[in-house]
């Protein structure tokens, strides 16, 4: 069965998302606060996706998520936010978060985002002399990992894969929607702003200047373009 963390303080709502993803042929593990839901991940390692409530009565939804991200670069890690609470959204996503679901949600939709999660963070593995070498990065397909002069980049899996996107398009500007298709999948019920804050977060670990990037460029009006 596939494993999937539900961190959700309300009983109410966390029994409405278990039932769905039970039907959807998951295993939900359920935790009503942060430190449970920390306990848990340590007793079910095989869990691949985590969906994360922000609100929490003892520690909120980023600090375990930033707390998980610290650990394990692979899992998946969906945070739901309320429709008024905007900033929530960028700040899950720069703690380490891959997607976010806005409360209220139909089961159908929260279903297809951890689908779409599930097949990224369960991705098909490549021959083993599949890589990318393109100025100070490597990628190497198979272990799914990026270094720069010689050293790990801890990227999530969304981040491995916009710059395996990047890396095989280089010198090509690509659109928000180029990249939001290619990386999240054409069902993906979200927004374009994913995108620019998973750029963001990528700059940060990649480019020598944040502010000033050289690797990933915005082309105004467009997307990004990976180049030296």
């Amino acid at each position: 069965m596939k494993k999937v963390l539900i961190l959700e303080d309300e009983a109410s709502i966390r029994s409405f998302v278990v039932i769905n993803l039970r039907r959807s042929g998951y295993d939900p593990i359920e935790a009503a606060t942060g430190a449970e839901a920390l306990r848990m991940m340590e007793q079910n390692p095989d869990i691949r996706v985590a969906l994360l409530d922000i609100m929490l009565p003892d520690i909120d939804g980023f600090e375990v998520c930033r707390q998980i991200r610290a650990t394990n670069s692979k899992i998946g890690i969906i945070m739901l936010t309320a429709r008024t609470q905007e900033m929530d959204k960028v700040t899950g996503l720069m703690t380490g978060a891959d997607d976010y679901v806005t409360k209220p949600f139909s089961p159908a939709e929260l279903t297809a985002r951890i689908d779409a999660l599930y097949r990224r963070v369960g991705g098909d593995e490549a021959a083993p002399s599949d890589e990318i070498v393109q100025g100070p990065f490597h990628l190497n397909f198979r272990n799914r990992t990026l270094e720069k002069n010689g050293e790990r980049v801890r990227l999530t899996q969304v981040e491995y894969a916009i710059i395996k996107l990047f890396m095989d398009n280089p010198g090509r500007a690509l659109s928000r929607e180029d990249i939001l298709n290619a990386v999240w999948g054409r069902d993906y019920f979200g927004e374009l702003k994913i995108v620019d804050v998973n750029i963001r977060r990528l700059r940060i670990k990649i480019e020598d200047d944040p502010t000033n990037p050289t690797y990933i460029t915005t082309v105004w009006g467009y997307g990004y373009k990976w180049g030296f």
